[in-house]
């Protein structure tokens, strides 16, 4: 065992001393030492429970024989942080997250480790330490939120947001907003809808580093207890039969969640995270590879902000294994993968029932032939930017229109609610993007007071930033290179003509190349000033976006 090396012989017994301190007996020094990363805090409402899984996680590894020892690991709540300069502080997160875990990890010699995240970050970030690692771990997520009902209507964060784009408009009064204020988040964990945090606990099972369960169980309900259970009792079988997340997050199992992704209509974010997590396997992804699987992988569901069901809905129709069930009918899945446990995909999948095709559709009634994730490339982002095509209006789909140019979410938020937004217009927000923000920040506020307005069927909106799981409409993100960069998007102007073309993956500004070249010897870079601390390091160590943003950049 890795503990071996610190507490075995007379050399070591300084650290037996440490341990004595802590409480622990002989006996629990005996067992596997069983890292627990907690991410429970009481200011994110998808962790204020995590503190009941971990207890329940403890518990588990006692039960099968290990010592379980917790420590933590931060979480921001994007909700909280959207709209203003916290949510530069999101993305970092991630790293800090991966960072952290491993220098914990690797100063006390865990032997094994189960993950609880939740929300945002904090799944992508422990995915990345678990393969940077690679020693025996397990996933176990807080759950998602139950849904909000307003009005007698489910509903979910976005519909919040989506509320003071019609507050703003006069569509609604200060009743109904504070109606809609107490109705949409009703219990704890992470919000309802496929949102990123969702989406992340859902792919992953996928990826075969979490049990049947992780991204659909409810939150509050008693089977998430008992799932925490069984995930601490099973990490003492990775332990004992030495299988590690390399074993199980290969390539083979990272295009399974691409797949998985498209049918199940996640967020965009996945374009950040799963790049960066298949970096961590030394396995390679481009965004090239989207598109390929998109074209063979049909949309099965639409939960909210796509549609009207929620992951409550996912969870009652049998979750994400029987969307994987769904998939194998037309060969999409490599069954074969090694999973957490212990078995192949192919093993944990028999059983799989499709119980509502209403929720999840059958692979010959699809939403769409085609995924729910699109890459664009063009002119104005030769290395792609990224829409969430499921959660895009008909209309939408082939658009051109002049362009609206802001350097800031800020600056675009206050033109939209001060009505210069119109029909028509695609809304360009650049300076956004991972070093240019820096922090690449969600901006869930602009796509959902254009939502509220009633506009996302007649405006577009792209940016080198990101958008929220949340967002629906015509909103592109991810356009790499970035404005900082030098990135075409830098020398847009307002009245430009930008075509966007979603079924044929075509994104372009309609500007000759002459006037291109004219504006880059006239026009300067926007750098912003006055960053320090942790944004400062982000901004220089930061890779693109269509890299997925990792901070190694220099670093091979």
């Amino acid at each position: 065992m890795i503990k071996d090396t610190i507490v075995e012989g007379f050399n070591n017994a300084p650290h037996r001393s440490l341990y004595h301190a802590l409480g622990l007996t002989k006996e629990e020094q005996e067992r596997p030492l069983i890292g627990i990363v907690s991410s429970f805090n009481e200011i994110v409402p998808g962790h204020m429970n995590i503190d009941k899984i971990v207890d329940a996680v403890k518990l588990g590894v006692a039960m099968a024989g290990g010592t379980p020892i917790v420590f933590p690991a931060i979480a921001v709540c994007d909700g909280i942080a959207m709209g203003h300069t916290g949510m530069k502080y999101s993305l970092i997160t991630r790293d800090l997250i991966a960072d952290s875990t491993e220098c914990m990890v690797n100063a006390h010699g865990f032997d094994g480790l189960v993950m609880v995240p939740n929300c945002d970050k904090n799944v992508p970030g422990l995915l990345m330490a678990a393969a940077r690692l690679n020693i025996p771990t397990i996933f176990v997520s807080g759950g998602p939120m139950l849904a909000g009902h307003v009005n007698g209507k489910k509903t979910s964060l976005s519909s919040m947001f989506e509320a003071v784009g019609a507050y703003s408009a006069g569509k609604i009064d200060d009743e109904q907003l504070r109606i809609c204020e107490e109705g949409t988040c009703p219990t704890c964990g992470s919000c309802s809808g496929m949102y990123t945090a969702n989406s992340m606990n859902c792919l992953t099972e996928v990826l075969g580093m979490g049990l049947k369960g992780n991204g659909t169980i409810p939150a509050v309900y008693s089977s998430r207890i008992e799932l925490a259970k069984h995930a601490g009792m099973q990490i003492m079988d990775l332990v004992k039969k030495d299988i590690k997340p390399r074993d199980i997050m290969t390539a083979a199992a990272i295009r399974n969640a691409l797949t998985a992704d498209m049918a199940l209509g996640c967020s965009t974010n996945s374009m950040l995270h799963l790049p960066a997590i298949a970096n961590e396997c030394g396995v390679e992804f481009n965004l090239d590879m989207a598109n390929e699987v998109s074209e063979r992988t049909p949309n099965l569901c639409h939960l909210a902000p796509a549609g009207p069901t929620y992951m409550e809905d996912l969870n009652e129709a049998g979750g994400v294994y029987a969307v994987l069930k769904e998939l194998t009918k037309l060969n999409l899945l490599d069954t074969s993968v090694m999973t957490c446990t212990g078995k192949t995909m192919a093993e944990n999948i028999e059983g799989a029932v499709n119980k509502d095709n209403t929720v999840i559709r059958t692979v010959d009634n699809p939403y769409t032939k085609t995924g729910g994730i699109a890459v664009l490339k063009g002119n104005i982002a030769p290395n792609g930017c990224v829409v969430k095509r499921s959660a895009v209006a008909p209309e939408m789909l082939q658009h051109s229109g002049p362009a609206k140019v802001f350097n800031s979410e800020e600056e675009c938020i206050a033109a939209i609610y001060g009505g210069k937004i119109v029909a028509g217009d695609v809304v360009v927000i650049r300076y956004e993007g991972p070093a240019g923000g820096p922090g690449m920040r969600e901006m869930l506020s602009p796509t959902s007071a254009i939502a509220g307005m009633g506009l996302d069927k007649q405006v577009a909106l792209i940016t080198d930033g990101r958008f929220s799981g949340a967002t629906r409409g015509a909103s592109i993100g991810h356009v790499s290179p970035e404005a900082v960069s030098g990135g075409l998007i830098a020398y847009v102007k307002d009245g430009d003509i930008i075509s966007i073309n979603i079924p044929e993956y075509k994104i372009s500004l309609d500007v000759s190349d002459e006037e291109i070249a004219k504006r880059k010897e006239t026009m300067t870079i926007t750098k912003k000033e006055g960053i320090k601390g942790a944004l400062l390091r982000y901004s220089q160590m930061v890779s693109s976006a269509d890299k997925g943003a990792i901070v190694n950049k220099f670093l091979g």
